[in-house]
């Protein structure tokens, strides 16, 4: 049995749906009964648990061989990271319980920076569920294609506003596609002690080269264009943002080059062009 977390994300639901087609049994954690049904139906057993539940999700985790942990995004967090802090405080709870198998943990590229930023609180996780006595493999996974969906309006306009920059600068990037396919193989090897395995797509993408492939799908041409650096805070905060700190520094982190693999990555097949034709199309 295979407990995916975050079944009804694009990732959770790629690993699960792959763990299905392999003919292994699923065990969907839900924090929205609401959303049982449409899981159920393919065959999952279903578990319901708020990721700060931890006898909810010890129960979800209990007879488990392997248990893929998403951990729900926080955009806005709280200056410390109380909301992570005690999202994890379950979680060590339940998987010291539960006992499963094997870990795998969808973490990020860069979790390992020591600068503070939006990423952090997946290094918090990491620091935590890697000094659990169970075997777990962090995936670290680089910059979603798909946070593209966010430009598509502005591409039908003509110019896109990139917080990431220099505009020529190659962004490592990654299709959820990709995250979930090796999610699902990574639940199903033999795993012992801490492991750490670093995923992006199959070549790094610029922002103009983004522009380029929009105008490319689009039939029209689309341009970058830079939002200055001294502006994020106040945008975020007339977003409705009430700490936007460490968002600003995340992309610090990126366009400085401080947030990046820790060692050699390894590649996905999807490029971006294919990621940006899917966002277009359902328009």
């Amino acid at each position: 049995m295979y407990a995916i977390t975050g079944i009804t994300g694009k990732v959770g639901g790629i690993t699960a749906q792959a763990l299905l087609d392999a003919g292994l049994p699923v065990r969907a954690v839900l924090r929205d009964a609401a959303k049982a049904p449409a899981w159920a139906v393919r065959g999952c057993e279903i578990a319901l648990a708020e990721m700060t539940d931890a006898a909810a999700l010890t129960a979800a985790f209990t007879g488990a061989e392997g248990v893929f942990i998403l951990i729900p995004p926080n955009f806005d967090p709280v200056p410390g990271f109380p909301e992570i802090r005690a999202i994890i405080a379950a979680l060590t709870t339940a998987l010291t319980a539960a006992r499963p198998g094997r870990i795998v943990c969808l973490s990020t590229i860069g979790a390992q920076a020591t600068q503070p930023n939006l990423l952090t609180q997946l290094g918090l996780v990491e620091q935590a569920l890697g000094a659990l006595p169970l075997p777990v493999c962090f995936l670290r996974a680089a910059w979603f294609m798909e946070n593209a969906a966010w430009d598509v309006a502005p591409a039908r306009e003509g110019v896109v506003p990139s917080f990431l920059q220099p505009l020529d600068k190659p962004v490592p990037m990654v299709a959820t596609a990709d995250i979930g396919a090796l999610a699902a193989k990574l639940l199903q090897e033999d795993l012992t002690g801490r492991r750490v395995v670093e995923l992006e797509g199959p070549h790094r993408a610029t922002p103009n080269e983004i522009a380029a492939a929009f105008t490319k799908i689009l039939g029209h041409e689309v341009r970058m264009e830079v939002v200055p650096r001294a502006s994020w805070e106040s945008l975020f905060v007339l977003q409705g943002m009430r700490n936007p700190t460490p968002r600003a520094r995340m992309l610090d982190g990126f366009n400085e080059g401080w947030i990046e693999f820790e060692g050699t990555a390894l590649k996905g097949e999807t490029d971006i062009e294919t990621v940006l034709r899917q966002l277009v199309a359902p328009a």
